[in-house]
């Protein structure tokens, strides 16, 4: 028996494209892959290109989707702060003055981040609108970016990186 820490780990990289395990490996170790999907790589380029030819909509679409992130947080705070006083609320929740309050509080709160989420979505949509215009330029990149990641199979000499070809 050897003797071993259980905080022991060990990594093994390797440059093969698809490499090949046998089963009994495969079940005794994690694999990841790091290779860009073609689709995930289509998007990186959309972001980029909207980025670069309209960047005030491509600002707009990240604000977007801060504000959405504000507003699911601050529901989800309203949320609470109701739970909170249903559970601490004594007796007939109909006479607590502040409970009822609170609840209309929230309910005014709650309408008006529905209504901005309302107009965050129509805005969403004709950002996507705009956006899938550009849709056929990143994928005619993908594409192009798969295709000169295979030029090393022509030879070796022919190796490029996603950084490259980015930029």
């Amino acid at each position: 028996v050897i003797e071993y820490s259980s905080d022991f780990r060990l990594y093994i990289t390797t440059k093969l494209r698809n490499p090949h395990y046998l089963p009994e490996l495969s079940t005794k170790v994690s694999l990841l892959n790091f290779m860009i999907t073609p689709e995930g790589l289509q998007d990186q380029l959309l972001g980029i290109v909207v980025a670069k030819e309209r960047p005030e909509l491509e600002e707009e679409r990240n604000a977007l989707i801060v504000q959405s992130a504000a507003n699911k947080k601050q529901l989800k705070e309203i949320e609470d702060k109701i739970l909170e006083t249903l559970s601490s609320s004594e007796g007939d929740i109909l006479e607590d003055e502040t409970a009822i309050q609170i609840l209309d509080s929230s309910k005014a709160l709650s309408n008006e981040i529905e209504k901005k989420q309302k107009i965050a979505e129509e805005t969403e949509k004709k950002i996507e609108q705009s956006r899938a215009g550009y849709t056929p330029v990143a994928k005619h990149g993908s594409v192009l970016f798969f295709s000169i990641t295979d030029l090393p199979n022509i030879d070796p000499m022919y190796q490029y990186s996603l950084t490259w070809f980015i930029n």
